[in-house]
């Protein structure tokens, strides 16, 4: 038989099966089945293709069953992507300003929140966003919130899953940047950020010190930022740092179930190098061991709420000294240049991956408190840190292969682990607290090449107490030959994994073409079903999530002029602005109070007015402020920048800025 023949019989072997299941409920016949089978002959896909097509398509009208909450990378923003379909489905604009949704560019809710976290910085600058975390009730996700870092600033922003809208971001102080510190405790108390670099928090008086008094004045925290349960909004007045010594902190995770209380946050760089005569990059992979943070934050609390911390620039801080004295904070040896600590569902094992070392490090939370109490210790660090007996905390060391990463979980005792070196995805048998006894315990029981380079991967809730399997995403840094020619900058590659078949499998690319993703997190669809699609009260003001003192009802729009300004109070609804002409004195400060007072799915207009570059979107029941100087004088033509009806191209109007 010739290849194409065994090609065709493959194909035909797959849909001749899919079809026997569902032949009978969509009306397929043999017709279907020959004319499927040459379609697939024709596109030149071999049978396990053809399967995965099926697998993954996603028909018109048809939903997902889970979402992507996707770091953007340098874009600044997130990502909401489809699963198994992978459509990108959203882009929620966070740390950088989004001309589409006009966030950041005329409405006073969007420009505020970038304001807000503009301390030294333009408002308008860029963000890295790296890690999502979304917030959790019993240490599984709700779809309430999503929090996530900017690598490049320091900040946290909060997006509100309600209307999938960012509502917060907090410039942390005495935290310069944060890789991969974000996490959100298991019932959302806290979301965690640290630092990566440390900081000088011990200069002089202008906040300056040399890199010669790098152990001295510079310092890492550990930041506990608490959350108002109703709102979702970080409270820096009731949150508090960790004094950490100034090693880079990296990846970070929670415990959870045994391991509830407690936080960890890989290391690197226990050299303290900083370059110079003998780089950073060598001298930071001297030593044998770097340092696993073990924090017992829920002590930590305690003793701030008793008063225990100085106040560092606005900020409640547990002294370095003072954790130590406490017992919040103990030092457990990991493989050098580690890049990634992931707790188990149980909450039992700590999986530790260092890219210099094949093994993943599996450590015990049972065996380090009995190592706490007990002080069984291999000494100190230099600044008086307790490093924890390796052997005594140590549960299994399996190999995995070259460039170990992160890891999640499947709900069924493995664990999936990234190999960026060997560009593969590693799967193996966790321990007995996940259901793994004897010879089916602790080892490698499947790996697949992926393409290539592969950074983070997620499963499906596979960070949580109740992991669903069934899907991994593989989240490589280098496309290659994977796609169409695009020039010299390529894009990233999202492929996605069946975790369900016997081995793993590849079942669809998806090129990342708007920055680099770093970490995702993969939720389940249906818990955004009572997210609003609508705003539930006409004229609700976004940031508030509450009645805006602006809104107007049809026939209540008007002007007025008063001591501050001009005042519009102006409605959107297909396909007119009332009213349609605003006219303003040059010099005078103009208040556009905008309304959507549409009440229908999807009804979203815009609103720009370019001779004075504001854009703004308005969802249905909706209403912003647009606020701004009337400095030039002319006729400027305001419309509608979202197509919402036949008539949307008459939907425009005329500010008009007199001498």
């Amino acid at each position: 038989m010739s290849g194409s023949s065994k090609i065709a019989l493959g194909v035909a072997l797959v849909i001749g099966l899919v079809l026997g299941v569902v032949g009978g409920r969509v009306g397929f016949g043999s017709t279907g089945t020959a004319s499927l089978s040459r379609i697939a002959e024709d596109r030149g896909l071999d049978g396990n293709e053809a399967e995965a097509a099926l697998l993954t398509y996603t028909a018109p009208g048809a939903h997902d069953e889970y979402y992507l909450m996707a770091s953007g990378g340098h874009s600044g923003q997130i990502h909401v992507v489809g699963v198994p379909s992978m459509r990108l489905l959203k882009t929620i604009p966070v740390f950088t300003a989004d001309s589409w949704s006009g966030y950041g560019f005329g409405a006073d809710w969007s420009e505020e929140i970038l304001g807000s976290s503009a301390e030294g910085k333009d408002p308008t600058s860029w963000g890295d966003s790296h890690h999502p975390a979304l917030s959790e009730t019993d240490g599984d996700y709700d779809g309430r919130f999503v929090y996530i870092n900017d690598r490049a600033h320091g900040r946290l922003g909060f997006v509100d899953l309600r209307d999938f809208k960012t509502k917060q971001i907090l410039d942390i102080p005495n935290l310069q940047t944060s890789h991969g510190g974000v996490f959100a405790t298991p019932n959302t108390e806290y979301v965690h950020i640290s630092s990566m670099t440390p900081e000088v928090l011990w200069g002089d008086e202008d906040g300056y010190a040399p890199l010669e008094d790098y152990e001295t004045a510079y310092r890492g925290v550990s930041t506990f930022v608490s959350i108002d349960q109703e709102t979702g909004r970080g409270d820096l007045s009731k949150s508090f740092q960790i004094e950490l010594p100034p090693y880079d902190q990296d990846l970070a995770d929670s415990g959870k179930l045994v391991s509830d209380g407690y936080a960890f946050i890989n290391s690197y760089n226990t050299e303290m190098a900083w370059g110079g005569e003998v780089p950073l990059e060598s001298g930071s992979i001297t030593n044998d061991y770097d340092f696993m943070h073990v924090i017992n934050w829920r002590k930590a609390a305690e003793v701030v709420e008793a008063g225990d911390y100085e106040m560092v620039n606005g900020m409640r801080m547990i002294r370095l000294q003072t954790a130590i004295d406490e017992g919040l904070l103990h030092f457990v040896p990991e493989p050098r240049n580690p890049h990634g600590v992931d707790v188990s569902p149980s909450g039992e094992y700590l999986t530790v991956s260092g890219k210099l070392d094949p093994n993943a490090s599996v450590y015990s939370i049972t065996k380090i408190k009995q190592a706490i109490e007990d002080e069984d210790f291999d000494g100190h660090d230099p600044f008086g840190v307790p490093i924890l007996e390796f052997e005594s905390v140590l549960e299994a060391q399996v190999e995995l292969g070259g460039g170990p990463l992160h890891t999640q979980y499947d709900g069924d005792g493995h664990a999936y682990t990234s190999l960026f070196v060997e560009s593969a995805v590693a799967k193996w048998a966790l321990g007995p607290a996940e259901g793994k006894e004897g010879d089916d315990a602790w080892k490698l029981v499947d790996k697949i090449p992926i393409h290539y380079n592969v950074g983070h991967l997620v499963t499906a809730h596979g960070d949580t107490v109740s992991p669903h399997g069934k899907y991994a995403v593989s989240l490589n840094k280098w496309s290659v030959d994977r796609f169409p020619k695009v020039g010299t900058l390529l894009p990233q590659n999202f492929q996605l994994l069946d975790l369900n078949s016997e081995k793993m499998r590849i079942l669809a690319d998806m090129p990342i073409g708007f920055g680099e993703p770093h970490y995702v997190q993969m939720v389940k669809a249906d818990l955004f079903a009572d997210s609003w699609q609508t705003y539930p009260e006409p004229g609700t003001d976004p940031l508030t999530m509450t009645t805006s003192d602006h809104a107007i009802t049809s026939g209540e729009e008007r002007i007025e002029r008063e001591d501050d300004g001009l005042h519009v109070y102006m409605s959107a609804q297909r396909s007119h602005f009332t009213p349609d002409i605003v006219r303003a004195k040059k010099g005078e400060q103009v208040f556009i109070h905008l309304t959507n007072v549409e009440t229908a799915l999807d009804a979203t207009h815009g609103f720009a007015i370019p001779g004075y570059d504001k854009q703004v979107s308005i969802d249905p029941g909706e209403t912003v402020t647009i606020e701004f100087t009337a400095e030039k004088t002319g006729s400027f033509a305001f419309y509608c920048t979202e197509f919402c009806s036949a008539l949307h191209l008459e939907m425009q109007g005329w500010l008009l800025v007199e001498p």
